[in-house]
């Protein structure tokens, strides 16, 4: 794999080619400039975070990654191509998976159910449901999930089970990048652990996250690299291993600069 030297940043460290770069990306609503010249990388096989106060423009700049936003201006650079997504689903078929802070899961449908929404298989012009269910349970198992039967429904489910839900679904069809917004904000000890267990699964076999968390304790734990917004502008990165919770909060406060 070809290496590049991180741009932004402190040190030498060579970090693996982008998987996904913004490239002075900026966007408005109205009058207010939500993103202003943006430029991050993500890398494969590595958690990436964002991190930011609130308003800093984060889950602006992923709705951009995810096909919810379009930039007025600037690229977004996926896998070597230049993208334009025209909505989320386009943004799944090319290999980017979201898993919202609100987790996006209908909770009178079954786990199963909940993985191959909008997905189904068919056979003859029926539904495949036998294969659905053992394909779910093969998904489920595979990541280790702590998450009862598939033919459970959502609502009966924890808040770390349905969560882990979420991160299977968008995990579990051959995505390239996995975005994780605020993904154990509302869940206990050993919830939080376990999915970041999963998250660390994930990135061993090769997916790419980007992790939007204001928990900094758990972006040291498990990024490799961390960008930070102020006011809709990408003001620094670091690789995780050349910097500290202290530096972090200073970079978001501005009482220290890049």
């Amino acid at each position: 794999m070809s290496e590049t030297t991180l741009v932004k940043g402190k040190g030498t460290e060579l970090a693996p080619e982008p998987i996904l770069e913004a490239r002075n990306v900026s966007l408005s609503f109205g009058s207010v400039r939500a993103l202003v010249d943006v430029s991050v990388t993500l890398a494969p096989g590595e958690v990436t975070a964002i991190v930011g106060d609130n308003g800093a423009g984060k889950s602006t700049l992923v709705r951009c990654f995810s096909g919810i936003h379009r930039p007025d201006s600037g690229d977004v650079v996926f896998e070597g191509e230049t993208v334009r997504f025209s909505s989320p689903e386009a943004a799944r078929e090319a290999g980017i998976e979201t898993v919202h802070q609100n987790l996006a899961l209908v909770e009178d449908l079954t786990v199963w159910q909940n993985l191959f929404l909008n997905r189904e298989l068919t056979r003859l012009g029926f539904l495949d449901r036998r294969r659905m269910k053992r394909e779910a349970a093969d998904m489920v198992k595979t990541l280790a999930v702590n998450v009862p039967e598939v033919t459970s429904r959502v609502r009966r489910l924890s808040g770390g089970q349905r969560q882990a839900v979420s991160i299977c679904r968008a995990a579990g069809f051959s995505s390239r990048l996995v975005i994780m917004d605020e993904p154990t904000a509302a869940l206990g000890v050993q919830e939080t652990a376990r999915v970041e267990e999963l998250i660390n699964r994930l990135r061993g076999e090769g997916h790419a996250i980007l992790l939007i968390s204001h928990n900094f304790e758990q972006v040291l734990r498990l990024s490799q690299q961390v960008w930070v917004m102020r006011a809709g502008r990408c003001v620094a990165g670091r690789r995780t291993a050349e910097t500290t919770g202290q530096e972090i909060v200073g970079l978001i406060t501005g009482a220290i600069t890049s």
